[in-house]
């Protein structure tokens, strides 16, 4: 269907290589989207673009730290000197201290502020003007399910994803006119690297996940494929500054 064919666009996906931001990338690759894997892992990434290249799809890789303004908007400059053009942002890179607030650091404070919501403002930013170029854009920006709500072990972390949303609003009012559509989508548990640690750290999650879920199961990556082709594809040109859950129900659960 042309409502959700990427063909001839291309997309930036930052923390691209593994987790969520691969399970979005193998959507955006398989409608047909030229991908830039970017990670601060280098032989991570040519992993998850190799994957990608099956899919036959044209793919880059960019080691890039999302904390760096010269080394965002480098990755912006990159891509188009590669594919001519930027169609698609992917605002994914993110991090997790779980700690309580007393214990957590300022610095680790603000380690998780610039890497959830600071990367978020200089990458979008810094794609602005190649999107304006090129007559419009998509910028999908990864929040959470606490965005919604919060937990006592993710002070900086919920704080970061509640930004997220409103940020995301922020940018959708302000670049309507230019045709660039912003919207956030919001995951819930899903089987990840970084879940499975907080398995490990947090006693009793696994059981709370699946008894408070409808769906009755974590999440996979592949499980937000389909929200990510189509908030990257014609499909959405009406719909910007909206915040997607993608979590099983856990959210509309009280």
């Amino acid at each position: 269907m042309s409502l959700f064919d990427l063909k001839g666009r291309v997309a930036i996906v930052t923390g691209g290589n593994g987790g969520i931001g691969l399970g979005m990338a193998r959507g955006l690759a398989q409608a047909g989207a030229a991908i830039a894997v970017v990670g601060r892992n280098l032989e991570k990434s040519k992993a998850a673009a190799a994957e990608l290249d099956k899919l036959g799809v044209k793919t880059d890789v960019l080691e890039v730290d999302v904390t760096s303004e010269s080394a965002c908007r480098k990755m912006i400059d990159d891509t188009v000197a590669r594919f001519g053009r930027l169609d698609i942002l992917i605002n994914n890179a993110g991090i997790n201290i779980r700690k309580t607030p007393q214990e957590l650091t300022l610095a680790e404070w603000r380690q998780v502020i610039d890497v959830n919501l600071t990367s978020i403002f200089v990458c979008s930013q810094a794609a602005y003007p190649a999107m304006q170029k090129a007559g419009g854009g998509k910028i999908i920006n990864i929040g959470s399910m606490m965005s919604i709500f919060a937990a006592p072990f993710a002070p900086a972390y919920a704080a970061s994803k509640g930004g997220v949303v409103q940020l995301t609003k922020s940018l959708a009012t302000a670049w309507a006119k230019d045709n660039i559509q912003v919207n956030a989508v919001l995951p819930g548990w899903i089987d990840t690297a970084l879940t499975q640690r907080a398995r490990q750290e947090v006693s009793g999650l696994n059981s709370l996940v699946l008894m408070r879920t409808p769906a009755k199961r974590w999440g996979v990556p592949d499980d937000l494929a389909g929200v990510a082709v189509f908030l990257a594809a014609p499909a959405s040109d009406f719909v910007t500054g909206a915040s997607i859950p993608v979590d099983g129900g856990y959210a509309v659960q009280v």
